[in-house]
């Protein structure tokens, strides 16, 4: 007998198993109950988020996420993110999760929907039937931060260059919001973004549990913010890049490699073992920055979209 699949909506007790579903399925994405719980409680009204889960037994078996992109530079546009246990996939539950999804995304305006889905077999023709096309890969890369084989720290910085940890801005972050929002202005996609407000990016990126301030890292040149890399972890071994980048006028120099030295030797002393980071396929400058740590391939991912289809 196949057992009845319940959708319904997130409830804050599920977080520990959300957390655990998406570790499960995307191991090179941070996932922690704490994690997920800001994201849902300190959402934007205009994103309309939502986050439904399905159950089978009693137990949860898959999650999705969706929400307006209310920040980019054209309305209409929406976001899925979607994840089924491995054990429990052609049974109807990405099915049912996504329909759900869709129609909440719909009813709020969307006119197309983006999600990111691991370039697995099975995947694409899941997406054809929900009618859903491949768009733009990224890759995610490991590093064995256990292996020793990460490059020195200069021994001397070249004149007005200096090193500072995300702690060193914390009574004032202001500075590096706008490096961040500079350098995220040049992030390769297909939607187009307005910039963050400051008390946005101060809540939902500097204040997320994930974001670790003190592996954090920020170059900057004669006073000024030239490169930084933002730090998350799960507060426990796992790192991840949040955000790498160098201002334009200061590109050209190294400084992103300066800085994400500078973080990953941090989190290799506070106990951290691996590190993942994300590119899209279209970033080779830090694609090739990552290759020279000594990060590998990982997995592999695609951007789909899919159009809202005419009344």
């Amino acid at each position: 007998m196949t057992s009845t699949v319940t959708v319904r909506d997130y409830r804050p007790a599920d977080a520990k198993a959300v957390a655990d579903l998406r570790r499960a399925v995307l191991p090179y994405r941070l996932a922690t109950p704490r994690g997920i719980a800001w994201e849902v409680s300190t959402a934007p009204a205009a994103q309309r988020l939502r986050l439904c889960v399905a159950q089978r037994d009693g137990r949860i078996v898959g999650a999705v996420q969706a929400g307006l992109l209310h920040d980019a530079e054209v309305p209409g546009q929406a976001a899925v993110s979607l994840q089924v246990h491995p054990g429990h996939r052609g049974r109807g539950v990405g099915h049912a999760l996504l329909t759900s999804a869709e129609d909440h995304l719909f009813a709020a305006g969307a006119e197309r929907v983006f999600g990111w889905a691991a370039d697995e077999p099975g995947t694409p023709a899941f997406a054809q039937r929900h009618g859903y096309r491949r768009a733009r890969p990224a890759h995610y890369l490991r590093l064995d931060l256990t292996a020793g084989g990460l490059p020195p720290l200069p021994a001397a910085l070249p004149s007005g260059v200096r090193l500072h940890t995300g702690a060193d801005f914390e009574s004032d972050p202001r500075l590096l919001y706008a490096a961040d929002t500079d350098v995220s202005a040049d992030e390769p996609g297909e939607v187009s973004l307005d910039a963050m407000a400051y008390e946005d990016w101060l809540l939902h990126v500097w204040e997320h549990p994930h974001l670790d301030p003190d592996l954090t890292s920020v170059v900057t040149v004669d006073g000024e913010i030239a490169s930084f890399a933002l730090a998350a972890t799960d507060g426990d071994t796992c790192y991840s890049s949040a955000m790498t980048g160098t201002r334009r006028a200061f590109r050209g120099r190294g400084l992103a490699g300066l800085a994400k030295a500078f973080s990953l030797h941090r989190a290799r002393d506070a106990g951290c073992t691996e590190a993942f980071t994300h590119n899209d396929a279209g970033n080779a400058a830090m694609l090739a920055v990552n290759r020279a740590f000594g990060y590998r391939p990982f997995a592999a991912a695609w951007r789909y979209v899919r159009e809202r289809a005419a009344d």
